[in-house]
């Protein structure tokens, strides 16, 4: 059970206006000791300005609370707060060493230079650099840059590491890689880090909890798991890589929680990402991922699956795997084939009803 002493940022109701839109619209939430939180959304969603109006680099149109460690941070500048921003440009000092731009930070705060140095160097060990300290910033790779700036923020110690989109410069192994450091300083540290990101993959891979955002807006939060598996929009599955959203209409309520939906002439088992079950006639969608979508035969016994006929239109070689496109009464739907080339010998797809999930339409 989370206490208030467990809670490092609180924000409440937390609106902001640029000229008459709303880029945040009565955002809450909060953060826990310890936790990598990841606020993720499409370009506008208002996830960098609520982490600028975290940092103090934005101050909020309205806000009822906003604390950091439980101090009120509202009007507070950004130098003020214990929170150090890493940003996606890195803003490294190129006239500097790389000892010198981790410990600018520590200098500006009057740190002794023997508490300095070796803090500095603390902090360059930690990301595999203390090696380099005498280097100019120009003689290291991207992702050296990237780690100077991320020790550059740690070495001040503050209560919460912001990351405004930090590995988005990076090309695809080197943001791997650095996926695997961050939560490996994150573990060792025990830091509390927000993490800015519009990629699904970065969320999913690194995050204890993911708060998507639509429009100034929350529109759904929780584990890796439950946005992954259990969307609770039409946004949040098709925003989360949900491939199949097939229209329908409520049939039938089962005893075992679970709901028959028509669609397209078929009806298949699914079950209601919410509470609230939806009500017969309602009008739905019934969303599935690509890969728990199965080749089957139409005059297959069931077997407790779900069996859609359709037959094949199109596939797309992915490399490590192949996307095959069928047509359907229910619309178009997408598979995932492990195979070499892609199995197109079938003329239905089957699917678990537990892998099917029903949201409003």
């Amino acid at each position: 059970m989370t206490t208030q002493n467990d809670i490092i940022l609180d924000a409440a109701e937390i609106s902001h206006v640029y000229q008459s839109t709303y880029a945040l619209d009565r955002v809450s939430l909060q953060t826990r000791r310890g936790e990598f939180l990841t606020i993720l959304g499409e370009s506008g969603s208002g996830k960098t300005t609520m982490l600028r109006v975290i940092s103090g680099l934005e101050h909020p149109t309205e806000a009822a609370r906003l604390t950091i460690n439980g101090v009120n941070v509202l009007g507070v500048p950004a130098s003020q707060r214990d929170c150090t921003t890493v940003f996606q440009s890195y803003a490294l000092f190129p006239h500097m060493s790389v000892s010198e731009n981790v410990a600018y930070g520590l200098r500006l705060r009057k740190v002794a230079k023997d508490e300095m140095a070796k803090r500095t160097q603390q902090a360059l060990a930690m990301v595999r650099l203390d090696q380099k300290g005498e280097r100019r910033i120009n003689q290291l790779s991207g992702g050296e840059r990237q780690r100077v700036a991320l020790a550059r923020a740690l070495v001040t110690r503050p209560a919460i590491l912001l990351l405004d989109e930090p590995l988005g410069a990076l090309d695809e192994k080197l943001r791997q890689d650095m996926q695997t450091e961050l939560i490996d300083i994150h573990r060792s540290l025990g830091t509390t880090f927000i993490y800015i990101t519009h990629s699904q993959e970065e969320a999913l891979t690194m995050s204890d909890r993911i708060i998507l955002m639509r429009k100034g807006r929350i529109e759904q939060s929780g584990a890796p798991e439950d946005l992954f598996d259990r969307p609770t929009s039409r946004f949040s599955a098709s925003f989360m890589g949900f491939e199949n959203l097939l229209a329908g209409c409520v049939v039938e309520q089962s005893a075992d929680g679970s709901t028959i939906v028509d669609a397209g002439g078929t009806r298949l088992r699914a079950f209601a990402a919410q509470t609230e079950r939806p009500a017969k006639d309602d009008e739905v969608v019934v969303a599935i991922r690509a890969e728990r979508l199965l080749p089957a035969m139409a005059n297959a016994a069931a077997d407790g699956l779900n069996i859609l006929p359709c037959h094949v239109t199109g596939q797309t070689y992915r490399g490590k795997y192949t996307d095959i496109i069928a047509a359907s009464a229910a619309g178009d739907i997408r598979l995932r084939s492990w195979e070499r080339g892609g199995n197109t010998a079938f003329d239905a797809v089957s699917c678990k009803p537990t892998d099917c999930i029903i949201l409003p339409n």
